[in-house]
């Protein structure tokens, strides 16, 4: 028999991952990523032979560790498991799956429940970044029953508001890494910003689309594809990402004038299959291109008055709403985001 593994099957936000307690997987790099990709079922476009849900948002994989760093409750480190590729990549953060690391840490006994609600505060490896969760915990248990829906996940479930501060250049170097709010790629206008997530963010009618199509209408475009991956190859060294051609960063998010009532329409490549709605990082990072006056989100936005902009992020099955605070000089200093998670099922994993 294959060996077994003890793996936590969740559902944050709009993704659905395994999660592991640090000591349960290989540490050796490369043992563990072959490890992944072997109980994922990859490389194969249906999973067929592992866990894996044949999309890149039903392939991810936290790693969880009780912190020793002052003030940090549990480490986190997010892997991307490729679907028809042999790549696992820690190139970037996952804002759903992070939604579910304060209710698996408090269950697997990283910090204790206390009575009514726990606040997890959470290092995030990939890009040094911290994030503070709340999560109900009545009779100091958790619980994933609630009455907040978000888009993308039918029914409702727990509230897990999660709060982000510093994100400003987490993988990138500087919010704006190439020092522009606006570059000329392949002739076209583009924002290349980091709050949380490097995200090119472009007019979607500069792409040749109106920006409301289907995500199965986008996929069928191959010369759209095409097009968003030379922009994403050349915007890679210039976000000092280097050679991104192995890898999932940066996401390409083409933006519209709202749709329905929110503040900005998106469709986003992550990075080669549309993504069904928008990572939360991502949103937060569009949200705040929405604020740059030369980025090409800003002349289609519909952004709120006031210091706390409530920004709703739209996309292919809704909208996701960003919470920004700006400060004297107009720029974006924290950003909050209201996710939900479900426990799926939990027990050995093989391998």
């Amino acid at each position: 028999m294959s060996d077994s593994t003890r793996c936590m099957w969740m559902r944050a936000g709009t993704s659905k991952g395994a999660y592991f307690l640090a000591g349960d997987v290989p540490a050796e790099a490369a043992e563990r990523d072959e490890f992944l990709l072997r109980i994922m079922g990859s490389p194969h476009p249906r999973q067929i032979d592992g866990i894996g849900g044949a999309d890149p948002l039903t392939s991810k994989v936290a790693v969880v560790s009780k912190s020793y760093r002052e003030g940090i409750d549990v480490d986190y480190l997010f892997l991307q498991v490729f679907v028809d590729q042999g790549i696992v990549t820690d190139a970037q953060n996952c804002g759903n799956i992070l939604a579910g690391i304060g209710p698996f840490s408090i269950e697997r006994g990283l910090i204790p429940a206390k009575n009514g609600e726990t606040t997890v505060t959470i290092f995030m490896e990939n890009t040094a970044q911290i994030a503070i969760e709340q999560v109900p915990t009545p009779n100091r248990k958790v619980t994933y029953e609630g009455d907040s829906r978000i888009d993308g996940v039918p029914g409702t479930a727990c509230a897990i508001p999660i709060t982000f501060s510093d994100t400003a250049g987490s993988s990138c170097g500087a919010l704006l890494p190439t020092g522009h709010q606006v570059d000329i790629i392949d002739g076209v206008a583009v924002t290349c910003i980091d709050n949380g997530m490097p995200v090119v963010v472009v007019n979607a009618a500069d792409m040749g689309i109106s920006g409301i199509e289907s995500r199965e209408m986008l996929e069928r475009n191959e010369p759209l594809k095409v097009k968003l991956e030379s922009i994403r190859l050349q915007a890679g060294p210039m976000m000092n990402l280097g050679d991104v051609s192995q890898k999932s960063v940066p996401k390409m998010t083409m933006v519209s004038a709202p749709n329905n009532g929110g503040c900005i329409s998106t469709r986003t490549f992550i990075p080669h299959r549309c993504h069904a709605s928008i990572g939360v990082l991502g949103a937060v990072s569009v949200a705040t291109a929405c604020i740059l006056p030369d980025s090409p989100a800003y002349k289609l936005a519909n952004i709120p008055e006031g210091q706390r902009k409530v920004i709703a992020v739209e996309h292919p099955i809704g909208e996701m709403t960003v919470i920004l605070d700006i400060d004297g000089e107009g720029n974006a200093n924290n950003a909050a985001i209201l996710r939900t998670a479900r426990k799926l099922f939990d027990g050995q994993v093989f391998s």
